[in-house]
């Protein structure tokens, strides 16, 4: 335990809320950019998905990861006692489930950086659902707490 005062715990916990919306509009925005990246053939638009693609992730998903890990983790060593609980496992584990996507994603856009992309529009399209269903449950997990 940390031992914070209450009014610091809710900004942490405010701040977390604030880095995982951040992260999810990058899990999100970044398969649909792909989509049109993948659609557009050699040439400056395609250039420019490149930066795009580029500046999101670097500046926008990676640092908001970052911070829904520590801040995450400032709030379970302030509770140090929700580590026993289900609930936090099962959305802890689906966490992990959107980290290992968003690398996934790092890589796709390394391969467009290279103009190597193998890989259709139509999988971008269905790429960018995973995230939708995985915050839905992360959601339900984290506000009904059902185990």
């Amino acid at each position: 335990m940390l031992g914070l005062s209450h009014d610091a715990y809710l900004v942490i916990k405010a701040l977390h809320i604030v880095a995982v919306m951040a992260w999810m509009a990058g899990l999100w925005y970044l398969p649909r950019l792909f989509v049109y990246h993948a659609e557009t053939p050699a040439g400056p638009q395609a250039e420019t998905f490149k930066i795009m693609e580029r500046r999101l992730l670097r500046g926008i998903m990676n640092p908001a990861m970052i911070a829904v890990f520590l801040l995450g983790g400032l709030m379970l060593a302030e509770h140090p006692e929700l580590g026993r609980a289900g609930w936090l496992h099962g959305k802890l584990g689906l966490v992990l489930v959107l980290a290992g996507l968003h690398g996934f994603l790092a890589g796709c856009r390394k391969a467009f950086a290279a103009d190597r992309n193998t890989r259709s529009a139509r999988v971008y399209r269905l790429l960018n659902e995973i995230p939708t269903v995985l915050v839905v449950v992360i959601a339900i997990l984290a506000v009904v707490k059902p185990f």
